[in-house]
């Protein structure tokens, strides 16, 4: 029986079964292949385009849905039962972290460029924040881009320098929404500044990394030496890039709590089966009572945590400056998932170890969760901020 929401209508639930249908079809039966080849072929991201998946939140213009915010979450709950955190995490940052910016300040130039063919699936999009050392210091970053004249077009560009890495879609993706700083001059956090660059041009270097998890998703360190783009690659205004991500992190990090608890809800799916199953000492192991209260407990903590990430949502949808909430349920989500998926490994004994079974990948993709998008650290870190400090944070995009 099904149970009324405060959220999701009967056409969301719709959605959602046509997207769980897709993952289960077109997906899923794809995992050993792209987890080996430790890519994602072009061709599903087409096929996302097709089936109008990569422009959810997007204007119907640029060939999106304009679908209010519940159609995303929906999209990544079921995305996130794929049980492949690769594909998972492609997908998200495409739609929802790099091509984001673009939608909210990109120049009508730039959204036909660049947008149109992401919502479509024919470019693949990656955002370029993290560097070698600079980490979680976004002010710390010191990849420049300077203003110069081609002496031969007589166009003005910038001439980007600096690196990048653990860039997401970084080694076979199109493009890359790229922060640098655009005056060293001593202009507020360093005058960064968000550009589009394409993945293919002169002065690129892209050299793929190997990850614990996350096999299936191309994660690349970038290097750019003297990379020339034409300034009308800017998004939105100059020197305002370091406020721009300071209010899209939200969003980020709303998005990867929504998945953490989706693919913890799948770890104990997967768990609740396999105890009805595995029988020791004449029954099956999901009799003993130590078990049963684990789960018990496993089961509390998705349901609490689902409970909060979707109050969160909501206050989303409502406009509401979240960077309290989302920090919170990025924080709380990702510790959950993590704990989750260790005590569902433990009831599988051995075969828990074994790479044969689903919750053995599901352990070394949860692990980077309280890493990637802003660490536990620094979750509770900005938390702190607001609760003791009282610092409050204002919207900078007008959309």
């Amino acid at each position: 029986m099904k149970r009324p929401s405060l959220y999701f209508s009967d056409d969301h639930d719709l959605f959602r079964q046509s997207v769980r249908q897709f993952i289960q079809t077109e997906v899923v039966p794809n995992t050993e292949a792209w987890e080996t080849a430790r890519r994602i072929p072009l061709s599903i991201f087409e096929r996302m385009g097709q089936l109008g998946y990569l422009g959810l939140p997007y204007p119907e213009a640029y060939g999106g849905s304009d679908a209010d915010f519940w159609y995303s979450v929906v999209f990544l709950e079921e995305l996130a039962r794929c049980g492949m955190g690769g594909f998972t995490t492609a997908v998200s940052v495409h739609e929802y972290m790099a091509v984001n910016h673009l939608a909210k300040a990109g120049s009508p130039a730039l959204k036909e460029k660049y947008l149109v063919p992401a919502i479509a699936g024919q470019k693949v999009a990656a955002l370029a924040i993290t560097e070698p050392d600079a980490g979680s210091d976004v002010s710390a970053i010191r990849t420049v881009a300077r203003r110069q004249v081609n002496a031969d077009t007589g166009a003005e560009e910038y001439v980007i320098s600096g690196a990048k890495t653990f860039i997401s879609n970084g080694t076979y993706g199109d493009f890359v929404t790229l922060t640098a700083r655009t005056n060293t001059e001593g202009a507020a956090q360093n005058g960064l500044s968000l550009i589009v660059v394409d993945l293919d041009s002169p002065g690129i270097t892209r050299t793929k990394l190997n990850k614990m998890g996350w096999h299936s998703s191309d994660t690349a360190e970038i290097r750019f030496d003297e990379v020339r783009v034409p300034v009308t690659n800017l998004i939105g205004q100059e020197n305002m890039g370091f406020y721009y991500l300071m209010e899209s992190l939200q969003l980020e990090r709303l998005v990867a709590a929504i998945m953490a608890v989706s693919g913890a809800d799948l770890a104990l799916s997967w768990t609740l089966q396999y105890i009805q199953e595995r029988e020791a000492f004449g029954k099956p192991i999901g009799a003993f009572q130590a078990i049963r209260h684990k789960i018990a407990d496993v089961a509390t903590e998705i349901e609490m945590a689902r409970q909060f990430v979707y109050h969160t949502c909501w206050l989303y949808t409502q406009g509401e400056v979240v960077v309290k909430e989302c920090s919170m349920a990025k924080l709380y989500t990702s510790e959950m998932q993590k704990r989750v998926v260790d005590t569902c490994l433990q009831f599988f004994g051995g075969y828990g170890y074994m790479d044969d079974y689903p919750i053995s990948r599901a352990y070394r993709d949860a692990r980077v969760g309280t890493i990637a998008g802003g660490s536990s650290e620094i979750m509770r870190e900005i938390i702190a901020k607001i609760v003791i400090d009282a610092v409050g944070y204002k919207r900078v995009y007008k959309t």
